[in-house]
C-alpha cells in the first residue's frame, strides 16, 4: 500500500476506529484540509464573478446581483473541486474506495440502511423543529435559509435543478463524502485525536456547522448537531456512507419542497 508523506503504517488493536490504516501527522492533516478548502472556495467563486463585477461597477451588494443558476453552479462546482482534492489525497494512499465507501451497506444490507436513513431523516427534522425555538430561547439567531430558498423557489425548473444538483448531489452525496468520509477518516488517523471516537465526532460536527454561518448562529448549532448524528450513523455502518447520504438528501429535499409548497400557497410553513 502506498502512503502519503508523513503517514507511517502502524498496527491497530483498538476496534474504534476499525479502518484506521496509519497515523497522520498534524502538518499533513492541516495541509490536506487547507488545500481542500482553498480549491472549494476558488471553484465556488467562479460562477459568482459576474455578479461581483456588476456590484463593484454599480456600487451595489453582490448578493443582489446573484442569480439562482449562478448560485447553484457555485455550490456544485465548489463541492466538485473540494472532492477532487480529497480524491487526490486519498489516491496517493490507495484508499479512495475505503474512505468513500459507497459499497453495499453492512450490516443488514440495503433494507437496514434504508430503515436507518428513514430514522435519521425523522431525527433531523425533529432537531430542526425542537432546536429552532431552543436556540432562540438561548438568545441566538434562529436558522434563516431564506437567501438560498428564494433561489430554490424561483421557478419549477430551478426547484428541480436545486433538488437534483444540490439536495442530492452537492449536499446529500458531496457533503457526506467530504465530512463523514474524508474528514472523519483524517480525524480518525490524526495523532492524539484518532483514538477518541467522541473527539472525532465532535470536531467533524463543528467543522460541518461552520460553513452554514449564512443561517446565523442558531443555524450553525443545529447543523452541527445534525453532523453529530450523521457521524454516529456512519460509525454504526462501519464507515459505509449510504445511510448518511440518503438521510441528508431526503432532509434537504423535504425542506426545499416545503418552501416551494409554501410559495405556491399549498401549505403554510
Amino acid at each position: 500500500m502506498e502512503t502519503a508523506p508523513g503517514i507511517a503504517p502502524v498496527s491497530v488493536t483498538s476496534p474504534a476506529p476499525a479502518k484506521k490504516a496509519g497515523t497522520l501527522g498534524y502538518f499533513w492533516f492541516i495541509a490536506q484540509i487547507v488545500t481542500v478548502a482553498l480549491v472549494y472556495l476558488i471553484a465556488s467563486t467562479g460562477p459568482t464573478i459576474p455578479a461581483i463585477i456588476d456590484a463593484v461597477q454599480n456600487g451595489t451588494d453582490p448578493e443582489d446581483a446573484l442569480t439562482s443558476m449562478a448560485t447553484l453552479a457555485s455550490v456544485v462546482l465548489g463541492m466538485a473541486g473540494g472532492l477532487l482534492v480529497c480524491w487526490l489525497w486519498l489516491r496517493s494512499e490507495g484508499r479512495v474506495a475505503e474512505v468513500f465507501d459507497l459499497t453495499r451497506p453492512p450490516p443488514g444490507g440495503w433494507r437496514k440502511a434504508l430503515a436507518w436513513a428513514a430514522g435519521a431523516t425523522v431525527a433531523i427534522v425533529a432537531i430542526f423543529l425542537v432546536g429552532a425555538p431552543l436556540v432562540e430561547a438561548l438568545g441566538m439567531e434562529t436558522p434563516d435559509a431564506s437567501f438560498v430558498l428564494d433561489f430554490v423557489t424561483e421557478s419549477p425548473l430551478m426547484f428541480t435543478l436545486w433538488v437534483l444538483g444540490v439536495a442530492w448531489l452537492a449536499a446529500g452525496l458531496g457533503e457526506e463524502l467530504l465530512y463523514r468520509g474524508f474528514l472523519m477518516d483524517r480525524l480518525e488517523r490524526l495523532r492524539g485525536i484518532g483514538n477518541s471516537t467522541a473527539a472525532v465526532l465532535i470536531i467533524q460536527a463543528v467543522l460541518f456547522g461552520l460553513p452554514h454561518a449564512y443561517q446565523g448562529a442558531g443555524g450553525m448549532v443545529l447543523t452541527g448537531s445534525i453532523g453529530l448524528l450523521l457521524g454516529w450513523v456512519r460509525l454504526r455502518f462501519g464507515g459505509n456512507l449510504w445511510a448518511c447520504v440518503l438521510a441528508h438528501g431526503a432532509v434537504d429535499t423535504i425542506m426545499m419542497s416545503l418552501a416551494y409548497a409554501d410559495k405556491l400557497g399549498w401549505v403554510q410553513v
